[in-house]
């Protein structure tokens, strides 16, 4: 399965401006929330304090535990409020509004950012952005977005191998297999998946770019960075470098949160005053 071409927005910027721009103090008008929401873990970051949440994706509506997400959809969007309401409504300022910026599966991103922003409601934003996870996880790792980049990122539940060329996306495949299913399935097997999703957009693309970014070296991210015996397979798989992203499990959250610094001194999003405003 894929994904059409995307618009060519660099996004390089993004990642420059979040260095030359100091944490937001806890104001009125500067709060934000950087939300990764995945299957098996909710990571939170907030501005001027970082990473506040690693926790499990979970509620607990008074009948037992509930998942709310499931291999990267969102299946119970009332669930996914109350969890969000019950991590992060006591931790927000009063009377503010956030700047929420959201990770998304690359593919079912639609479905999932719907039902992501209804859920997201109940911390009162003033805007929701999101952000494809394998963006995120690029900007997260300080990755060079002016060449082609392969991002492979396997998670709880879910594997995307996604293709950006100037930081949109040009190809994605997925594979609901993680972590998760070490249990039942093997590190082998996950790095067969992977493989196989690579050599379908090799077989499928009829310019250089996938090459390109596999010579360069994929980005690995996700839980799966994190196990040796899936990153030593995948590297024999694939016949070509692989890069494990620093803190790899929580980089998308760490790139939303990069946008969150972008996105709050873009004009878009600043406060309206009665000057901005048009005379009567």
């Amino acid at each position: 399965m894929t994904v059409a071409p995307g618009p060519r927005a660099t996004w390089r910027e993004a990642a420059v401006s979040a260095v030359r721009h100091r944490p937001w103090p806890l104001c009125r008008h500067c709060c934000g929330v950087a939300l990764g929401m995945g299957s098996a873990r909710t990571r939170a970051w907030i501005a001027g304090r970082g990473l506040i949440l690693d926790v499990p994706t979970v509620t607990f509506p008074g009948t037992g535990a509930v998942y709310p997400i499931q291999r990267g959809a969102i299946i119970d969007t009332a669930g996914t409020a109350r969890m969000l309401e019950r991590l992060l409504g006591h931790r927000l300022p009063r009377f503010t509004r956030p700047l929420v910026v959201v990770t998304a599966p690359v593919l079912d991103g639609v479905a999932y950012r719907v039902r992501a922003r209804t859920a997201v409601e109940v911390l009162r934003p003033r805007s929701v952005l999101t952000v494809p996870g394998a963006r995120a996880v690029a900007l997260g790792a300080g990755a060079d977005l002016s060449r082609p980049l392969l991002v492979v990122d396997i998670g709880a539940h879910l594997t995307e191998v996604v293709l950006l060329a100037d930081g949109a996306v040009v190809d994605a495949r997925r594979t609901a297999l993680g972590t998760s299913d070490l249990d039942t399935a093997s590190a082998a097997d996950i790095s067969e998946a992977v493989a196989a999703m690579v050599t379908a957009m090799l077989r499928q693309d009829r310019t250089s770019l996938t090459l390109d970014a596999l010579h360069r070296g994929a980005l690995l991210a996700g839980g799966g960075a994190l196990r040796p015996e899936i990153t030593y397979r995948l590297t024999g798989r694939l016949h070509a470098p692989l890069r494990a992203v620093p803190a790899p499990h929580t980089a998308a959250v760490r790139g939303a949160a990069t946008l969150l610094h972008s996105a709050h001194t873009h004009p878009s999003t600043a406060p309206r005053t009665p000057r901005d405003h048009p005379p009567n």
